[in-house]
């Protein structure tokens, strides 16, 4: 898939790689990218040889740095907005997808940056990467899902902290508090993001996409609920005839 202006698209090996393509402006993203991303996303999703995604930035400083500040004003008006960012839910697209979303994280993760990161299932993070929603520093709040996905990944309190005073963390704090799985060296940050990748993908995609499915819906039900859907869940991985004995 060729043609976008802010991404760059590739698929290898049943992994397909969206790279934010705007490293003059630390991969801002912006109206344009927004519509890149539906179009990449829509592959992703409903292509059947696509068994996972990376999603990383180009250049050496920063996967996303947030919004691109100069659009705003530039933007129609506010029932128009909406309107289209109902057609074009990239943040929505993003969760709908059942298969496995790994974020490699370099430089700046800031604002919608980490939200788009708070999108995937998993982040890995170089050593310089650094970690902020500065939106209330700027006169907003999150408003790509930042104050809803934070609190589901680290505890409440430091999701607060993070909100309320627009600190940046670093890659060794990220880690820590659990807002990513693991931190490796920068010049094997997208090595460590195939390899992860790929082990997903040796396991079936449907069982990879009920394991998936099990944990996020859960999040929505009581305990009960949720192990009740677990045991349907775990009926049907069964009837797809793909189980084998362990070997140690």
């Amino acid at each position: 898939m060729q043609g976008f202006k802010t991404l760059l698209y590739n698929k290898r090996n049943a992994i397909a790689h969206i790279v934010l393509n705007r490293p003059e402006v630390l991969n801002a993203y912006n109206i344009q990218m927004r519509d890149d991303l539906w179009e990449a996303l829509l592959a992703v999703r409903d292509d059947p040889e696509v068994g996972a995604l990376v999603l990383s930035g180009a250049g050496e400083r920063a996967f996303c740095a947030g919004a691109d500040l100069t659009e705003f004003g530039t933007a129609p008006s506010r029932v128009i907005a909406r309107e289209v960012r109902w057609q074009r839910d990239v943040w929505g697209l993003f969760l709908s997808i059942g298969k496995p979303l790994i974020a490699a994280l370099h430089g700046y993760v800031l604002g919608s940056g980490l939200e788009m990161a708070l999108c995937c299932d998993i982040r890995i993070a170089s050593e310089d990467a650094q970690f902020g929603l500065p939106e209330t520093s700027l006169g907003m709040i999150p408003a790509a899902g930042g104050t809803q996905t934070l609190p589901r990944v680290i505890k409440q309190g430091k999701a607060l902290e993070m909100l309320l005073t627009s600190a940046r963390i670093d890659a060794g704090e990220a880690y820590r508090i659990g807002l990513v799985n693991r931190v490796v060296p920068k010049a094997g940050l997208m090595e460590e993001a195939a390899k992860t990748a790929k082990r997903i993908f040796s396991h079936h995609p449907g069982l990879v996409g009920l394991a998936k499915g099990a944990l996020y819906q859960g999040l929505d039900v009581s305990l009960d609920e949720g192990l009740a859907m677990e045991r349907r869940y775990a009926a049907f991985a069964i009837s797809l005839g793909l189980f084998r004995e362990a070997r140690m």
